[in-house]
């Protein structure tokens, strides 16, 4: 079942006429699906009676189950899908009543909230990606019995095989008779899991929090600072990960904290100074310091970072355990609490470690210990900030980056930054999205704001939920 057959079917006259299913495949999967489940006589009823009749979705949660959520990241998506679920229906039912080729459609009589609600579940926890039957570009499809695989950690090892015209999958491992087959759904967090497939995956190896950073433009050494990240492929703000796996930090995480923490002089000397090509090839590198002062600076912001956003948070990881162990909790709530503590626990691996790391090189600054050379162009592979991705280091100029500002030559960098010292400009202490590297230096109203900002995400996922 994919938009394709959905064009041919009873919906395709409105699929015509209707520019948001034209524009959202998901949708238009998802009317597919409810007109195919009111005819009896359909090709695909043997296949629908075996989807489940409502599911864990956020979509299914009560209002106790939802207030499990506070404080999560997870949470202002969850609130996105509602809306966006909730405008979609009000807006097709108004179709379904009003537009002409909506007329034989087995949904006019019987359209309700509930029908709608199945239909975005359905599809949200089972579309995948196909090619069209041409091979020229890709469509949204539901496939029978693949699609009651569960997850499990591992590597993708499904594709499709065009000559064939069929989805193959090789088996992670060995499966005898009657055993559950598992397969890999791909590098999602629990947050996705929960909030687009309705479970959560325990000992998740790709679970992580999202962390917003940016450097300020009040910033004295901002021109310096964007000019460096440019070189390396970076943006000047962005939302990047902290992981559930060791090292909790992705390269690319490392060497913004780097650049951001960067004094005047060491900005300098990856701008003009000797081996500059080098100094921006190695920023991802754990191996290779910038100098043991920039480390200390830049774990420290972390870990104060980290610290900042567990406040936020309602209850400790010891009470959210003692509530799983003692309470006899729905799924939902169940899986709501686990959301909420594993998020926790990954910024607390994340507090740990970078104050692990701060100590660490401050005992190499004040025992004198010499930097790491690093002797031949060899390029670090920075983790790629929206999809977590490995991508190689690059140097690029700002020009490269559509929609942004001409490269400044190094001189006009250099000049800039200076000139800004006169100006009324605080950059020693100016930290991205209000914070800075002293936490008693964040009033209640400042912390909350910092805070927000830390947990906004970068967009709102691609699916069903998606605003019209």
């Amino acid at each position: 079942m994919t938009v394709e057959s959905a064009k041919n079917s009873i919906l395709g006259p409105l699929y015509s006429q209707d520019r948001i299913l034209q524009a959202m495949g998901n949708i238009a999967l998802a009317f597919h699906l409810l007109c195919e489940r009111a005819d009896p006589n359909s090709f695909w009823q043997p296949y629908i009676q075996t989807l489940p009749s409502e599911y864990d979705t956020p979509l299914y949660f009560e209002e106790d189950e939802v207030r499990s959520l506070q404080s999560t990241q997870a949470v202002h998506d969850v609130f996105s899908q509602f809306k966006n679920t909730a405008r979609q229906y009000a807006y097709f039912y108004k179709v379904i009543q009003t537009h002409p080729h909506a007329n034989k459609l087995p949904l006019k009589d019987s359209f309700t909230y509930e029908d709608y609600r199945w239909a975005v579940s359905s599809v949200m926890t089972r579309q995948n990606q196909i090619p069209t039957e041409d091979g020229s570009r890709v469509t949204l499809a539901l496939i029978p019995l693949w699609d009651m695989c569960n997850h499990t950690n591992g590597l993708i090892t499904t594709g499709y095989n065009l000559e064939d015209d069929r989805c193959e999958c090789v088996a992670l491992q060995d499966f005898r008779a009657g055993e559950q087959i598992y397969i890999f759904y791909g590098t999602r967090s629990n947050a996705e899991f929960v909030i687009h497939s309705g479970f959560f995956f325990d000992n998740n190896s790709h679970d992580r929090v999202k962390i917003k950073l940016g450097v300020s433009k009040s910033d004295r050494l901002y021109a310096m600072k964007a000019e460096v990240l440019a070189r390396a492929g970076i943006p000047t703000s962005s939302v990047f990960a902290l992981h559930f796996t060791e090292p909790p930090i992705s390269a690319q995480l490392l060497a913004f904290l780097r650049v951001f923490c960067m004094s005047e002089e060491e900005l300098k000397e990856h701008l003009l100074g000797d081996n500059a090509i080098d100094k921006i090839f190695t920023l991802g590198n754990s191996e290779y310091p910038v100098s043991w002062d920039n480390e200390v600076k830049l774990w420290t912001f972390l870990e104060d970072r980290a610290s900042l956003l567990l406040k936020t948070y309602k209850t400790t990881s010891e009470e959210d355990k003692s509530f799983l162990k003692n309470h006899d909790l729905s799924v939902r709530a169940r899986m709501a609490i686990k959301l909420r503590l594993g998020e926790k626990e990954i910024l607390e691996k994340a507090v740990k470690s970078a104050a692990a790391n701060r100590e660490y090189y401050r005992k190499q600054m004040e025992e004198g210990a010499p930097l790491p050379k690093y002797e031949e162009s060899n390029p670090g592979l920075l983790e790629g900030g929206g999809a977590d991705s490995r991508l190689p280091l690059v140097l690029r100029s700002l020009e490269e980056e559509a929609g942004v500002q001409e490269a400044l030559t190094l001189s006009e960098v250099v000049s800039r930054a200076k000139a800004a010292e006169n100006g009324p400009m605080s950059g020693q202490n100016s930290i991205p999205n209000g914070t800075r590297l002293e936490k008693e230096s964040l009033d209640p109203e400042e912390r909350k704001r910092a805070t927000e900002d830390a947990k906004e995400p970068l967009e709102s996922p691609e699916g069903v939920g998606e605003q019209l």
